[in-house]
């Protein structure tokens, strides 16, 4: 008889464990946001430059070639590589042209305006290569025509 208790007993407590409610696992780490310069790479960025006039618009999307005399070129956004002070896309366009854009963590003019913007820039596009400035497309709509792009 006493067995039959012990064994009641001990039933007992493993269905009161087995009942716990169950312990949250811990959550997930919110990743870091992607920055060089003070420019989250996870929102838009705007590349630009002059001599001859052209544009890159980052999205989390996409990458969009632009220029004056030039086709629109997209490509599938495959997400920045960072490394030290840069971060560059390297992917190609739906025309078929390889497309390398690659920021540096330094304070650039665009030659054309008064405007000091935090990331120098170079575009390799189907064998040309293109020099220019960016920053994140939001601090650009709200700069001024001069100072420092922020």
């Amino acid at each position: 008889m006493r067995a039959v208790f012990l064994s009641a007993a001990a039933l007992s407590l493993v269905l009161a464990a087995c009942s716990q409610p169950a312990q949250k696992a811990p959550e997930a780490a919110k990743a870091e946001p992607r920055a060089l310069a003070g420019v989250d790479l996870d929102q838009p960025v705007h590349v630009l430059g002059t001599e001859p006039f052209w544009a890159v618009e980052i999205t989390p999307q996409a990458l969009t070639y632009s220029g004056v005399d030039r086709a629109e070129q997209k490509a599938a956004n495959p997400g920045p590589t960072l490394q030290g002070n840069l971060v560059s896309w390297t992917t190609k366009t739906e025309a078929g042209a390889d497309l390398t854009v690659t920021l540096t963590a330094t304070d650039c003019s665009d030659g054309m305006s008064d405007r000091t913007y935090p990331l120098t820039a170079k575009v390799e596009i189907g064998g040309e290569t293109l020099t220019g400035c960016a920053a994140a497309t939001a601090a650009i709509e709200r700069a001024g025509e001069s100072g420092r792009v922020e």
